[in-house]
């Protein structure tokens, strides 16, 4: 069962969020897990998908954080790129949390969706001072269909926006047939607002600089895409054009998660996907202490 999380950074900032039982010990990983836009930290701990339960089954710790502007934490705008944003500010709360909270673990391993997933690579991209072992992401490519960016630029300018839960659980799922009869409905109690800037910046800037702060990470990437993405072009060359974008990572696994919509986590796939996941984390502890 997964309790509350707040943590206050040295400027100020509030963090929001939720974590398993299992305290960080030698030799193991502490993960830390970033939602995607529209959701919050509950996404990873919804009953019979959650990350958070079955980490605690592996004796995983995990820390499952609501980023700036979601739930209780603390409110960011960006001139530039929000995601870049993000990217600062959680990584200096990060290494904060890990000094109080990752106790004998050897390092942190971040598991990320969809924008999270871009927030983690830039993390991972800018070389942190704290331990980071490898990065395990989905929900995240190289491109966008035409008509997406179009869509989002159309939206009421208002600073969050709420998608409708029709809409959102027709780009979020895939066909009939790759999740149970619980979903979408099991879900929604993770639904929230997100920031307009957020899937501009997704849709846009990220495009731009993807290749760029992907080729900055040198931990051991996991990546999975779900075949029925509909928010992202998603086929095979595009999923080994994203791998190519790794050049400097000490290893890359990246695959199309077959059976599987937008988030994996919530589709027929899930367990497997979160195993492989957990599975990932705990190779990169191991040959981190070796």
């Amino acid at each position: 069962m997964s309790t509350s999380f707040t943590h206050t950074s040295a400027d100020g900032r509030a963090y929001t969020g939720r974590r398993n039982s299992i305290e960080p010990t030698a030799g193991a990983p502490l993960v830390i897990a970033l939602h995607g836009g529209t959701y919050t930290s509950e996404y990873f701990d919804i009953s019979g998908y959650s990350l958070l339960d079955r980490a605690e089954a592996a004796g995983v710790p995990v820390i499952a954080l609501d980023r700036p502007n979601y739930v209780g934490s603390s409110p960011l705008e960006s001139d530039d790129s929000i995601i870049l944003a993000n990217a600062d500010v959680l990584t200096d709360a990060i290494g904060e949390i890990w000094e109080e909270h990752g106790g004998a673990a050897s390092g942190i391993v971040l598991i990320a969706h969809s924008i999270g997933a871009a927030v983690a690579t830039a993390i991972a991209a800018s070389q942190p001072s704290w331990p980071l072992q490898g990065l395990a992401i989905s929900g995240c490519l190289v491109r966008v269909p035409e008509e997406s960016r179009g869509a989002w630029e159309a939206l009421p300018p208002i600073p969050m926006i709420e998608l409708p839960v029709p809409m959102k659980d027709m780009v979020m799922f895939g066909p009939a047939g790759t999740y149970s009869d619980d979903m979408p409905a099991a879900s929604h109690p993770s639904n929230t607002l997100v920031p307009k800037a957020e899937l501009l910046d997704i849709t846009g800037g990220w495009i731009q600089r993807r290749a760029e702060v992907c080729g900055q990470v040198t931990v051991p990437v996991h990546h999975r895409q779900g075949e029925f993405d509909a928010l992202w072009v998603t086929n095979q060359n595009e999923v080994d054009t994203f791998r190519e974008g790794f050049t400097s990572a000490a290893a890359i696994d990246s695959a199309l998660q077959l059976g599987s919509g937008h988030c994996i986590d919530f589709h027929l796939p899930s367990a497997e996907f979160q195993d492989s996941q957990l599975v990932f984390a705990k190779a990169c502890a191991q040959t981190a202490t070796v």
